[in-house]
């Protein structure tokens, strides 16, 4: 069994056949592993329970003016290195720029098509939190507010005593194990509150959580007063999508699709992996096609606005760019080391409006109003989180990019 493979390598047979051999099927407890997961980021309909994000009426034009970019040299972390090299490094499925009003990179890989609906993973908070951004500005949600004021149940659990604000920056004390490997880590947990992965066979009936809100019930721990660190921790946008349908008395697929989805424009429906209950894995369960995860970041990149209409508040958006939010850990300063998280965004240097929407096994979304400029990537790297510089690689190779058309990096 290979452990992945590039998209100049042959692809391994994951699914193909019929019937399908067994050492090709998706293991139970693997849907993310290599080489399954090339395959599986795109069929996640065929392995978890799903609800439609449902488009709108109408769809948001992406113009398009392609240029041929593959030759495009940059300096990568481990020498020079070509657009088109890079992509295939980084086990990219599709890549997107849309700069100066115009979509000029449109490229698929690894069987995906522009119809493909891949799975985000992280990105989905950021998407999640501009959701709730919207119920912000609308006065439905207050983020000074404690949280156990919309969703009194969470006075049981470790998030007693936090505000709004503080779920969304990931700055609450709440213990929670984010260790991706690790089958004893809540975030392992939260997978089998969602569906994805069967429970450790050696697991206490009491410690798996059958839905995710049991999960979150479940999290009595905490480690830090809140408010006074930050720790990225899936469960913390899970806590926000229970917060935001105690608040509205509606769930949050509808609501995402009432929000953003319709009024943005997509061209295609969406979709969230739900649970037992239907509530969306709202932290990293979104699928969506490339294209229409560019239209999310066009709309944060001209300020909300759709063709004149006010889509995300303005206020929102500014906010993620310049909020009064300082606190970061090493783990972020290693990534960014002028950076912070603000509302659920990476920013990667605080004295610029640049934001990232960061997902595991390689889903960006990069946008920088200072040079017009939205870049979406949509990968399966064979890891959760690359030893191996790819991030790094693809935004100098962005900056490639850019410059090529008139945009120096900034």
């Amino acid at each position: 069994m290979q452990d992945s493979y590039r998209n100049s390598e042959p692809r391994a047979p994951v699914m193909q056949g019929t019937p399908v051999p067994h050492e090709w099927r998706i293991p139970a407890a693997g849907f993310d592993t290599p080489p399954f997961n090339r395959w599986s980021f795109q069929n996640m309909r065929q392995l978890a329970r799903t609800a439609d994000v449902r488009r709108g009426e109408t769809v948001w034009d992406m113009p398009g003016a392609h240029q041929d970019v593959d030759t495009i040299a940059f300096e990568g972390a481990a020498g020079p290195t070509t657009w088109a090299e890079m992509l295939d490094a980084t086990y990219t499925d599709a890549v997107l720029i849309w700069l100066d009003g115009r979509v000029v990179v449109e490229q698929y890989f690894n069987g995906m098509g522009p119809r493909t609906q891949h799975i985000v993973f992280s990105m989905s908070k950021s998407l999640t939190s501009t959701v709730a951004g919207c119920l912000i500005a609308d006065g439905v949600l207050d983020p000074d507010a404690p949280v156990t004021e919309y969703e009194p149940a969470l006075s049981a659990c470790g998030w007693n005593g936090a505000t709004v604000q503080q779920v969304l920056d990931m700055t609450t004390g709440v213990a929670f194990d984010e260790t991706y490997d690790d089958p004893r880590a809540e975030v392992w947990k939260l997978d089998i509150a969602a569906g994805l992965r069967p429970p450790p066979t050696d697991m206490a009936v009491e410690d798996v959580p059958d839905t995710i809100r049991d999960l979150i019930l479940m999290l009595r721990r905490t480690e830090a007063a809140h408010g006074d660190r930050f720790a990225y921790r899936s469960i913390e946008t899970e806590l926000l999508s229970t917060v935001m349908e105690a608040a509205t008395g509606q769930q949050f697929v509808p609501m995402m699709s009432d929000r953003l989805w319709a009024p943005m424009g997509a061209a295609e429906d969406g979709f969230f992996v739900v649970d037992t209950a239907g509530f969306a894995m709202s932290d990293g369960g979104f699928n969506a096609t490339l294209r229409d995860m560019a239209r999310f970041g066009r709309l944060m990149l001209e300020d909300g606005l759709r063709d004149g209409r006010q889509i995300i508040p303005k206020t929102w958006i500014e906010d993620v760019r310049r909020g009064d939010h300082g606190l970061f850990n090493r783990e972020g300063r290693d990534l960014f080391p002028n950076g912070l998280y603000r509302n659920m965004f990476w920013i990667p240097d605080r004295d610029r409006p640049a934001h990232l929407c960061l997902g595991i096994h390689g889903q960006h979304i990069l946008v920088d109003p200072e040079r017009a400029l939205v870049a979406v990537k949509l990968s399966s790297w064979p890891v959760a989180l690359a030893e191996q510089p790819h991030l790094g690689d693809w935004l100098a190779g962005v900056d490639a990019v850019a410059a090529a058309h008139g945009h120096g990096a900034t």
